[in-house]
């Protein structure tokens, strides 16, 4: 059993108390106890939801969705056009915008074309100097693959940019409101890359947003205050605190005792607890997500088909539903994406035949099983609210079949720091969708993109279906190929499909303006105690 960190059992109140001036104490800081701490808080660099929420008070995109929504909406760029062969993206910028004036980071201009382009360049090309400079993966824009889509990014007056495509892009747009497309300052990056420290993007970050960033106690808590320059509506909220609370029942004791006022998202089995009290209330919404298990295909017995689809099959997944989603506020994942989603594929299904899988792994050479890795979730997700359970029923399932599972788990930063590097061979994990388009399913996570020394998915035939949904904006042309994209994704089963569920996101009753979207995520842009 993973014990909670000690920081996370210390009152908020004292700890608030040693991290917070008294003027801002004064002033009701909104909290937020989070479920874990943040990779960073460079959002091009990171891919988890955590971190993107604890980014987002800090960072805009050239576009964003329109709360609640996945339609598009001006943000940093006031409007924007493409040209009749879908190839060139003319941005016009919004004009005034100021930069975060912080301790570490004096801005002598407004937000600019030089900050597009800069921010653009730094995620297509190596041989910019601030990436020599700072050599490291950046997990968001590489994922969607830009650098192989983008051709170039031009400066063409202060306040417009022009981004030419190498092929046409369906979703293009919306990569500018993703959690990663955060516009960096190029006049704080240079002033780091003269001082030699071009990493401090990472720790120290400088934005558009609505916060600005004030400290960050490893952790333990991260402190915001109100930009006092935002472009946009003065906030109400003057001081924005994430509280790092890895234990689910702690936050929930926290958010009853008014400790914080609002939550990570809670388990099902946790709703009735907090029913009953007056002064907590429940944001709700059916999410674009997906749980599931994914192989590292670079292990010889997952290279083959017959392995994958026998351990996929090994599994009883309704008995697993019960003890998981009690309530019923989940439903089986059958494809990569959930049926919300426009071309989802009513036609495959899961299956529970374990003598079936027996039979499959004797095919495969295995007929008396083997031994593996299984790598539990060590936080809580909606669509995965209690990891080393799963894995404790998985690992009963599998060994119905001969194969033994050895249950591991690490700290969340870790997990995916090693996860990332290839040293599982089983691991949980998962994803949300921000614009509700099948791609971003997919091609973050199933395209040969992200496929690093070949652990992850890299099928030709799969591919070029991705490749031809990007290409067309014929929405019942991209259908086809994504309907035949599923038939090979649950023939070949790189992943085993879970959960998709509800999110459940507890508040104080007096938390004014907040917002979930269908992914389930939230920023805290005017929202308020009332």
């Amino acid at each position: 059993m993973t014990l909670p960190r000690l920081s996370s059992l210390l009152p908020l109140a004292a700890l608030l108390a040693a991290a917070l001036p008294a003027p801002v104490l004064a002033a009701k800081p909104l909290v937020f106890c989070a479920e874990a701490s943040p990779e960073g808080f460079d959002p091009a660099m990171w891919d988890s939801a955590t971190t993107y929420n604890i980014a987002k008070p800090v960072f805009q995109g050239l576009v964003e969705f329109k709360r609640g929504g996945v339609a598009l909406r001006p943000g940093l760029a006031e409007s924007w056009s493409v040209s009749d062969d879908g190839l060139l993206y003319t941005f016009r910028l919004r004009r005034g915008v100021k930069f975060h004036q912080t301790d570490y980071f004096t801005p002598n201009r407004d937000f600019s074309a030089d900050d597009a382009v800069f921010t653009i360049n730094r995620w297509i090309r190596p041989d910019l100097p601030f990436n020599q400079a700072f050599k490291t993966p950046l997990t968001g824009p590489d994922g969607y693959g830009l650098s192989k889509l983008i051709e170039s990014v031009r400066k063409v007056d202060e306040h417009t940019i022009q981004i030419r495509l190498k092929e046409r892009n369906a979703p293009f747009l919306t990569f500018f409101a993703m959690g990663f497309a955060g516009m960096q300052s190029a006049e704080y990056a240079d002033q780091l890359l003269k001082a030699g420290k071009p990493q401090q993007i990472n720790l120290l970050p400088v934005g558009t947003g609505p916060y600005r960033f004030k400290s960050y106690a490893k952790d333990a808590i991260i402190r915001y205050e109100a930009n006092p320059q935002y472009w946009g509506k003065p906030q109400k909220t003057r001081s924005l605190v994430f509280a790092i609370v890895a234990d689910p029942q702690v936050r929930i004791q926290k958010l009853k005792a008014g400790e914080c006022q609002v939550a990570a998202a809670v388990r099902e089995s946790d709703l009735d607890a907090l029913s009953g009290d007056k002064n907590i209330k429940i944001a709700a919404t059916g999410a674009s997500n997906i749980s599931y298990l994914a192989y590292n295909l670079k292990r010889p017995q997952f290279a083959k088909r017959e392995v994958r689809v026998a351990l996929d099959i090994a599994i009883n997944r309704d008995a697993l539903f019960k003890a998981l989603f009690p309530k019923g506020g989940a439903t089986q994942a059958v494809n990569p994406f959930p049926p919300s989603t426009w071309s989802w594929n009513p036609k495959t299904r899961n299956e529970y035949d374990p003598a079936k899988a027996k039979a499959l792994l004797a095919q495969a050479g295995y007929p008396n099983g083997f031994t593996v890795n299984l790598w539990a979730l060590p936080v809580q997700r909606p669509t995965n609210p209690n990891g080393k359970l799963m894995a404790q029923m998985i690992q009963q399932d599998w060994a119905r079949i001969g194969v033994k599972a050895n249950i591991q788990s690490y700290e969340w930063g870790e997990y995916l720091k090693r996860a990332g590097a290839g040293e599982h061979d089983v691991y949980m994990s998962g994803l949300t969708s921000n614009s509700g388009d099948p791609d971003d399913f997919l091609w973050n996570s199933l395209s040969c993109s992200v496929s690093k020394g070949g652990q992850r998915f890299c099928n030709a035939e799969f591919e070029r279906l991705l490749q031809l949904g990007r290409q067309t904006t014929d929405q019942k042309q991209r259908t086809q190929y994504y309907l035949k994209a599923q038939e090979i994704f649950k023939r070949e089963r790189p992943w085993i499909t879970i959960a998709h569920s509800r999110i459940y996101i507890p508040l104080r009753a007096n938390v004014q303006g907040f917002i979930m979207n269908p992914n389930g995520s939230f920023d805290f842009e005017d929202v308020w105690l009332k």
